[in-house]
């Protein structure tokens, strides 16, 4: 029998698709370096002492309302006890202490917030917070135990991207925590599928990547962008100084893995429509108007397909979309209308482009994987539309913010599709090997074979005399 060296030698030592490999693997295990390591940041505890609500209205100060306790060898108020007031309406106290019964008052020199202060993780519940550290490597523990089985049961790349899509989403919403429970289990969560993301890409770029390339990946490739994660976390969070924060910045280069033209152009759909009660103006003409886009958009975009390349069309929609958004934060409060009217033709555009993508995206997948095909791209729509109500929710704290974003992404996605190969005139590929390659200089693969259905009956006949001939 021959060995697994020896099976895949076809594939060559180093080329395009081993530099391809090595350097998408290898960026993968850039969140594994910070994904554990935030909570130094996310949990850390400021000075604090027990709050005081009446201490301005008596005139009393801290020295006379707080005990001092030795802490680190030096004499602070302390932390946990304060003194009990004998009087109500004036500054008298007690030699007597009680628990901080009005909770707690955090210095904000370095954090903004932390789990720590969003959930009081001091005193009593101290403990929470190493706990919640252990909770995290208690699942890096389980999927220690699964993830070999998992990899061996549903292959290598599907466990790889299936990993990453949970880092990344439970990571969202771990940053978006109701109380230190749910944030605990979600930790949980995240440790499985770090470890597990962690060796599907190591066992994968082992497997794939020749002799002479392997042990280049186990170390300069997956230790070093490990280091490179962990060198991103405090720069990160020297300028992000609020935990929330912090974790969706985090969690954002897991989308770098997912189709993010499918994932822009439905987060931008959605928020649009759902940014619509942000609007100035009425409410019930603004969500009609929406509507009424939509024909048009879907009505033009049928039009646009018979005469105009699927490509031209997804990237032009998405930029012009992507333009008159960013446009709107410049137009003036009390030309309201306009801005409507900006919002209109931005959604105009992401509709447009959401119609022709799925027909884009169906000629793209050959026949023999484009059910998988169209349903990937569909799961990284609706990751879109789950990102979505919070894209809507930041126009609560300024109209314009929702726009940037959606027209920032509309615009980087707009120049990305020029990148995709064109379909429009070409019969549906049959096999992997009719796959049209990307328009990219950077790439220059084999002419895609012609599908049987394209060739003419004068060149089929000639094949046919050949083969005749030839026998």
């Amino acid at each position: 029998m021959r060995d697994y060296d020896e099976i895949t030698s076809f594939l060559g030592e180093w080329g395009p698709f081993q530099s391809t490999i090595f350097i998408l693997l290898s960026l993968s295990t850039i969140p594994n370096g910070y994904g554990g390591l935030s909570m130094m940041f996310v949990s850390d505890t400021p000075h604090h002492h027990c709050s005081l609500p009446y201490l301005n209205s008596i005139g009393s100060n801290l020295s006379q309302a707080l005990p001092l306790e030795e802490v680190n060898g030096k004499l602070d108020y302390s932390r946990c006890t304060r003194y009990t007031r004998l009087n109500s309406t004036e500054a008298q106290f007690s030699n007597e202490t009680e628990r901080c019964l009005d909770g707690w008052d955090y210095s904000t020199e370095q954090y903004i917030s932390t789990i720590t202060t969003e959930w009081n993780l001091v005193c009593g519940d101290a403990w929470k917070v190493p706990f919640s550290l252990s909770v995290f490597f208690m699942g890096v523990l389980t999927g220690s135990f699964v993830a070999g089985h998992l990899s061996d049961r549903f292959g290598r790349k599907s466990l790889f991207f299936l990993t990453m899509a949970a880092q990344t989403i439970f990571t969202l919403i771990q940053a978006v925590s109701g109380s230190w429970e749910m944030f605990a289990i979600l930790y949980f969560i995240n440790g499985m599928g770090q470890i597990s993301n962690y060796m599907a890409a190591f066992i994968l770029g082992n497997e794939v990547l020749g002799e002479s390339s392997r042990l280049a990946f186990s170390t300069v490739g997956t230790c070093v962008f490990f280091a490179l994660g962990y060198t991103v976390l405090p720069l990160c969070a020297y300028f992000i100084r609020s935990w929330r924060i912090l974790l969706l910045v985090l969690a954002l280069p897991g989308f770098l893995y997912i189709p993010l033209w499918w994932f822009s152009v439905t987060i931008s759909y959605y928020g649009l429509s759902l940014s619509t009660p942000n609007m100035s103006g009425d409410l019930y003409l603004n969500c009609l108007l929406s509507a009424v886009m939509e024909l048009v958009a879907y009505t033009g975009a049928w039009l646009l397909l018979k005469v105009a390349s699927r490509r031209a069309i997804i990237s032009s929609t998405l930029l012009i979309g992507g333009t008159v958004l960013l446009l709107i934060q410049m137009v003036p409060e009390n030309f309201s209308s306009f801005s409507v009217g900006l919002a209109m033709v931005g959604k105009l555009g992401v509709t447009a482009a959401f119609s022709v993508m799925y027909v884009s995206a169906m000629e793209l997948y050959p026949t023999v994987v484009r059910g998988m095909g169209m349903g990937v791209c569909s799961m990284s729509s609706r990751l879109g539309g789950i990102s979505s109500p919070f894209l809507a929710f930041m126009g609560t704290y300024n109209k314009a913010l929702p726009y940037i974003v959606m027209g920032l992404l509309m615009l980087s996605m707009g120049l990305l599709c020029l990148l995709l190969p064109e379909t429009r005139s070409i019969a549906l590929p049959e096999d992997l090997s009719q796959v049209q390659p990307l328009n990219c200089c950077c790439y220059r693969g084999e002419p895609a074979a012609e599908p049987e259905a394209c060739r003419t009956e004068d060149q089929l006949s000639a094949e046919d005399r050949n083969m005749q001939m030839k026998e």
